[in-house]
């Protein structure tokens, strides 16, 4: 008995996987772009005097106005043109980016930082949306998982500002990237274009997109029990991932009795690695496994989840090291299988038309929740709670995620005919 083919048989269309490839190149560089600041911070401090609450404020200041507004750009980026608004995006932040470096003054460098915020809520929800639209059925995930590796790599190159800021200057490296951020937008305006929609229209004039409203769309979006799930599940894993990544160098350092330096490389490098592998061994997983199973997507992640909660438990409760890096590693490898998915998931279960306005709802959520739960940890630090009892309470929070993630029901998946280049 044969297989009705669905959206999930399509083919990518031309140009799908140099998508992939540019858009990668700009996720690091929105990731890069935003840390710096943070790895830099005697020279900063050095050269503009400030206090550790004002230096504090740049980065709050950029998330705030980026989880703010990123349901906005995402509705920006169902009404318009993705790859236009893409641009624009890498266009502004590499201008600010640069603008940085000659900032005078600390309330210069927060308006800039502000103004970053702005311009970089932009980009990730129209990036997946526009990998969406290439990658139709099933090298979705996998795209997505590729596409999400640039945001590790780019993290963790924002150690490079610190080690140009002692050499060159702390400005030298703004001056860098911004203007190589710059370029790359210039050559890409030549590049990157948009995609015919599902379900919207053609490449240039999206017909129906016109008529797109925001209240319109967010209605949609949250009489969707489905989407609403998904919004618990994703804020719920922010909420755990952020207690594991932001406490888990100060559990290494106090728990092993590591130094500063050995404990920070221990965990960051351990996750950055296992997330990497993650994000493309999970994105492969439910592409593949998509082929014969409508939820594939969805069942990935949690199962994934189910494996990352215990192996955070190991690393809380292990006495030995080795076997804290495992656990680590495990967490990092497992947890990482939602990143790939979520946008994939989003394709399963709203309006096609809302693609980008939908994850940009998600990313306000998890961009607040994080904000939270680095006050919260500190608070519970200051109250003296053991931080491995933080890692137990993410624990629980990654199984409730999982359960959350198991209950999402995608809508049914209409019967498309056969596309000729899926029969070569």
């Amino acid at each position: 008995m044969s297989i009705p083919v669905s959206v999930t048989a399509l083919a990518p269309r031309p140009r799908a996987w140099l998508v992939v490839s540019v858009l990668w190149v700009i996720a690091l560089l929105n990731y890069l772009d935003r840390i710096m600041v943070t790895t830099m911070r005697d020279s900063l401090t050095e050269a503009i005097p400030m206090t550790d609450a004002q230096f504090g404020l740049l980065t709050s200041a950029f998330l705030w106005v980026y989880g703010l507004l990123s349901p906005f750009m995402g509705f920006l980026a169902d009404r318009f043109s993705r790859s236009r608004l893409i641009i624009g995006s890498l266009l502004v932040w590499s201008l600010l980016t640069w603008l940085t470096g000659h900032a005078r003054n600390f309330e210069q460098l927060v308006v800039i930082r502000a103004l970053m915020g702005l311009s970089e809520a932009a980009y990730l929800p129209a990036a997946l949306a526009l990998i969406a639209d290439y990658h139709r059925g099933s090298t979705r995930s996998l795209a997505t998982g590729i596409h999400m590796t640039g945001l590790s790599v780019g993290t963790g190159l924002g150690g490079a500002g610190g080690w140009i800021a002692d050499r060159y200057g702390w400005s030298a490296a703004f001056d860098v990237f911004g203007l190589f951020g710059i370029g790359y937008a210039l050559a890409l305006a030549l590049i990157l274009r948009d995609a015919p929609r599902d379900g919207v229209g053609a490449e240039g004039a999206p017909a129906g997109a016109a008529g797109v409203r925001l209240g319109e769309a967010l209605a949609g979006l949250f009489r969707s029990g489905s989407f609403l799930l998904l919004l618990a599940f994703w804020s719920l894993l922010g909420l755990a991932g952020w207690a594991v990544i932001g406490w888990m160098p100060t559990y290494f350092k106090e728990s092993f009795r590591l130094g500063q330096g050995a404990a920070g490389l221990t965990a960051t490098s351990t996750l950055s690695v296992a997330m990497i592998l993650g994000k493309l061994i999970g994105g492969a997983w439910a592409d593949r496994w998509s082929r014969t199973h409508a939820r594939a997507r969805i069942l990935v992640p949690a199962i994934g989840l189910f494996i990352a909660a215990p192996a955070v438990l190991l690393v809380a409760k292990t006495s030995l090291l080795t076997v804290a890096v495992v656990g680590l590693s495990i967490y990092g490898l497992t947890r990482t299988f939602a990143d790939a998915n979520l946008m994939p998931i989003l394709c399963l279960i709203g309006d096609p038309r809302h693609r980008a306005t939908g994850y940009g709802v998600l990313n306000m959520f998890a961009t607040i929740v994080g904000g939270i739960t680095i006050y919260i940890g500190g608070a519970l630090r200051d109250a003296r709670v053991n931080v491995s009892t933080l890692f137990v309470f993410a624990a629980v929070g990654l199984l409730a995620c999982a359960v959350l993630l198991v209950m999402v029901r995608p809508n049914p998946l209409p019967l498309a005919p056969r596309p000729f280049d899926n029969q070569r």
